[in-house]
């Protein structure tokens, strides 16, 4: 089968959905054009998670359902590609590549359609929101949607300019990892900047917890399990000659393991609940635990690895953070990337950047992936 007569409607399917990305949970127009081209195919869907869309493509003598999935929002940024047509929706772009995902998902509708294709189980799928934020993919775990189609394992693909374009890199057990935020309040006393005793100064407090946090990775966690404990934003102070009477630092928390995740928010605690009683004052905090780590099925690694031969290239874990790890909690899941990067053609600024875009022909990488996983399953017949 000769999947690049399908390239055309691929291309013109990224364009359209490039010009009009919307932000988690109001993928609107994203939405009305996934379900009209899915009607035109004549396949069937529902509508989850407000935007969302999974769709249902029944085999004629299934043992198993197998799910794809992709995410569908944009970014709050600015465009500044090279893309041929920009964002039409100002301040908002396709930064991360979402609109390729999607166009490679709708290529696997269309495949899945040619009169050619016996499709011998059943395929869901999923066109998850805000991958991005808050998080579409638990809201379609809690609908009970894997469990409704009875899946039995899930792909997912995310385009990623660290890898060469071409190429596929994944990894086996954590790939991407757990994610959470903090805010930090001190709660000092505020004096005159001439008679320091006279108050509790927020500014030296902050100081020391940020330094004081970084040996909790150091010191509290073994050196072969991987963490990330960053304090990115820090708001201290009203004027030059005032103490600051309060100071609030807000962070974020990354780890492969649950257990090494957990055991950095407990450390936070003790240290902070330490330096209160240290300085006679008050720190409130507040945790946000956002995605699960992404945590590739070793069984399904090998199978990929196996029927894509020099393809493949097995990379390192990434710390940044994927809710495809929600769908991997219930079913066996396998998560890669598909290459992206081609100094040649100038394709090398990162995810979310203003300026980030890639070349159309990785998208057949990603559909081919997907074709060659239902393919050695025996899933479909030619």
């Amino acid at each position: 089968m000769d999947l690049m007569t399908l390239k055309n409607q691929i291309i013109e399917d990224r364009t359209a959905l490039h010009q009009i990305p919307e932000v988690g949970f109001e993928e609107y127009k994203t939405h009305e054009y996934l379900k009209e081209t899915l009607i035109k195919l004549g396949i069937e869907f529902e509508v989850v998670a407000k935007t969302g869309i999974v769709a249902f493509l029944k085999g004629v003598s299934p043992t198993q359902t197998i799910a794809f999935r992709t995410d569908i929002d944009g970014l709050t940024v600015t465009e500044e590609s090279d893309f041929k047509l920009h964002s039409t929706h100002e301040g908002h772009m396709h930064a991360c590549g979402h609109d390729g995902h999607m166009a490679m998902m709708l290529g696997l509708a269309r495949a899945l359609s040619l009169p050619e294709v016996k499709l011998v189980d059943n395929v869901l799928l999923i066109f998850q929101p805000a991958e991005e934020g808050p998080g579409g993919a638990e809201v379609i775990v809690n609908n009970g949607i894997l469990d409704k189609y009875n899946v039995s394992e899930i792909y997912g693909i995310h385009v990623f300019p660290q890898v060469m374009q071409g190429k596929i890199g994944l990894c086996p057990g954590p790939m991407m990892a757990m994610t959470g935020e903090f805010d930090l309040d001190i709660l000092g006393i505020s004096a005159h900047g001439a008679m320091p005793h006279t108050g509790i100064d927020a500014a030296v407090i902050a100081s020391e917890v940020i330094l004081g946090l970084q040996t909790i990775v150091s010191r509290n966690i073994s050196p072969i399990q991987p963490a990330v404990l960053t304090v990115g934003k820090v708001e201290i102070g009203e004027r030059r000659n005032i103490i600051a009477g309060k100071a609030r630092l807000e962070g974020t928390i990354r780890a492969f393991d649950k257990n090494v995740y957990h055991l950095v928010k407990s450390r936070m605690s003790q240290y902070l609940k330490g330096i209160e009683i240290a300085y006679g004052i008050t720190i409130k905090v507040v945790f946000r635990d956002m995605y699960p780590p992404v945590v590739n099925d070793h069984k399904l690694f090998t199978e990929f690895m196996t029927y894509h031969g020099d393809i493949c290239e097995e990379i390192e874990p990434q710390t940044i953070s994927e809710d495809f790890s929600y769908y991997q909690e219930k079913v066996p899941g396998l998560f890669f990337f598909v290459g992206t990067y081609n100094e040649e053609r100038g394709y090398v600024h990162p995810l979310h950047s203003s300026k980030f875009n890639f070349d159309n022909e990785i998208m057949m990488t990603g559909l081919k992936a997907y074709m060659n996983i239902l393919t050695y399953k025996g899933s479909i017949q030619y």
